[in-house]
């Protein structure tokens, strides 16, 4: 079956549980396994950039075993804060231990958490929406569902969106600006969401205020179930988890800019406006993320039947391997200025 592939998603939990368990060196093998042995298993493997036509698409959509797999995600997640919560809270661990349990389980949060949060943050239903909310709390990243929603994909490839880097700004500038931006932004679309509707920002209906209880909520949670440190260490691993797909934020717009029309208003939200990336490992440990150019021309598209385009910009690698790449800034100017149209570049 087609869908088992994406059973490689639940391969960096795994990797976290394994190491969590062992203790020891083996307490740094999500990192290791994340930022080196996948990147060197999409340069190895061939891409794949064919898409799904006819019967195939059709019952591809609705197979619900696609769904399932994004839902298996939410018992993983808080199992794990669990293990995580236990184990630090029970002491007697080496410096590198922290390091290595503070990354893993960090990078599930960003992985498994937050990407699965983004994907079902876009359904139709209620219910899928409400869960992937869920998933963003460990990562104290509520505000992303209205932000991403309702700012990102309007204003993609703009100056005006936080999510967008632009050119020659490096990833760790961008954590600060889109970090800050993003959560000033959703202030102000749920202030803006709430005047249409005819609400004041006092109103009951004010999502932003929920989500600030309800990630304090789980702070104080955290607290009684394992004391002040080991709060602060899974607040610090939520961070971990943010800035990780603040990271996948910078590459899959690096340097993309929608040009102004005559009118003053920006060119419509296109193909060329996003980095593809068909790298087999990317494509499947992300959930199709890497196919970001379809996934803004029909957000609500599951991600199992989201479409190559031949006009999208293409990276030299997958997202998994071009994440490591940004965070050497001037290896990542010298691979990705020249792949921007000339167009789009700053005067």
């Amino acid at each position: 079956m087609k869908s088992l592939k994406y059973l490689a998603a639940f391969t960096i939990p795994l990797s976290a549980y394994i190491g969590i368990g062992l203790g020891g060196y083996w307490s740094l093998t999500t990192p290791i396994y994340s930022f080196l042995i996948i990147p060197l298993l999409e340069i190895t493997l061939a891409q794949d950039a064919q898409n799904l036509s006819g019967e195939s698409r059709a019952s591809t959509r609705i197979n619900p075993i696609y769904d399932l797999m994004l839902y298996a995600n939410i018992p993983i997640v808080f199992s794990l804060i669990w293990v995580v919560g236990t184990k630090i809270s029970s002491g007697g661990l080496e410096t590198f231990e922290y390091w290595g349990i503070a990354f893993s389980l960090g990078i599930v949060l960003g992985t498994n958490g937050i990407n699965v949060a983004h994907e079902l943050g876009h359904r139709q239903s209620s219910p899928e929406r409400f869960l992937g909310k869920l998933l963003l709390i460990p990562s104290f990243y509520m505000h992303f569902y209205i932000e991403h929603n309702y700012g990102h994909h309007l204003n993609a490839a703009t100056p005006e969106d936080p999510a967008t880097a632009r050119y020659n700004q490096t990833v760790y500038s961008f954590w600060f600006t889109s970090v800050t931006r993003q959560y000033t932004s959703a202030w102000r679309i749920q202030k803006q969401l709430l005047e249409k509707s005819g609400h004041s920002f006092l109103s009951i209906e004010n999502d932003m205020f929920w989500y600030s209880l309800f990630q304090i909520a789980y702070l104080v949670v955290l607290y009684f179930l394992f004391g002040g440190f080991t709060t602060v260490f899974l607040w610090l691993c939520g961070i971990i988890g943010f800035l990780l797909l603040e990271t996948v934020n910078y590459i899959e717009h690096y340097g993309l800019l929608r040009l102004k029309m005559p009118s003053g208003r920006y060119e419509r939200v296109r193909e060329v406006h996003s980095w593809n990336s068909n790298h087999l490992m990317g494509r499947i440990i992300l959930y199709e993320l890497t196919r970001h150019s379809d996934h803004h021309y029909k957000s609500s598209k599951k991600y199992q039947i989201l479409d190559y385009q031949d006009s999208s910009p293409d990276m030299p690698f997958g997202y998994p391997t071009s994440m490591v790449l940004s965070l050497i800034p001037p290896l990542w100017f010298r691979i990705m200025n020249p792949r921007i149209p000339e167009e789009m570049k700053p005067a």
